[in-house]
């Protein structure tokens, strides 16, 4: 079976339209995701049992289930009880609270890789809890977790495939459109799977490049 480049041009708009959502959606996940899983790492190495037992259940909740039941609750069942979510709502909500308990963890990771003598001498020369951690840990744990961060952020992307099932239109969803439309499985996949590839390839060079910088 030959590729078709006629039909990829004739369903073009498609696939930039679902292409600008994929990276959309992405970026907004990712920035929340960030978000949460450093407040996550941080709250990961509180001696309040409170703090550790609630961000540790979520942790574990999260990474235990798959990220489809995830969608399939927040998009399905919630509104059994009156709560109702767009289909981008839903994506953003499902993969923020999903990368963010695996950044959780890789923040953590990375706050305990520093020696704990910096801390020691940041809090015995006047600095405060949070002083310490904005001007002398989270920088130095930051280079360390950039190649897994990324990696994370990757996966997130690359996520976004399951959220064809909620009819949201990215770039699985506009594969799927063309298939239906088209009948050209090659074409339609393929060409989705060159996409995630541009955006992938992307994150992993920027990797590269803040590991150089930083170094």
């Amino acid at each position: 079976m030959e590729f078709n480049l006629l039909i990829v041009k004739q369903y073009l708009p498609v696939f930039k339209k679902a292409f600008l959502n994929t990276l959309y959606i992405s970026m907004v996940s990712l920035f929340f995701a960030f978000i949460v899983g450093t407040i996550g790492g941080l709250c990961k190495i509180s001696k309040n049992k409170l703090i550790y037992g609630i961000v540790s259940s979520y942790v574990n909740i999260i990474r235990s289930t798959p990220l489809l039941a995830q969608l399939y609750l927040i998009f399905f069942g919630l509104p059994y009880i009156g709560i109702r979510f767009t289909p981008f709502l839903t994506g953003v909500i499902a993969l923020t609270l999903n990368s963010g308990a695996y950044i959780t963890e890789i923040v953590r990771s990375g706050i305990q890789a520093i020696p704990k003598g910096q801390a020691e001498a940041s809090l015995s020369l006047g600095m405060t809890y949070f002083q310490m951690m904005r001007r002398i840990i989270l920088p130095q744990a930051m280079v360390i977790i950039i190649p897994p961060l990324v990696g994370q952020f990757v996966v997130l992307v690359k996520d976004t495939c399951l959220l064809s099932i909620v009819a949201y239109t990215e770039l699985t969803r506009a594969a799927e459109i063309v298939v239906a439309n088209s009948f050209a499985p090659s074409e339609g996949y393929l060409t989705s799977a060159f996409l995630y590839l541009i955006i992938c390839y992307s994150l992993m060079k920027l990797s590269t490049y803040l590991e150089k910088k930083k170094l």
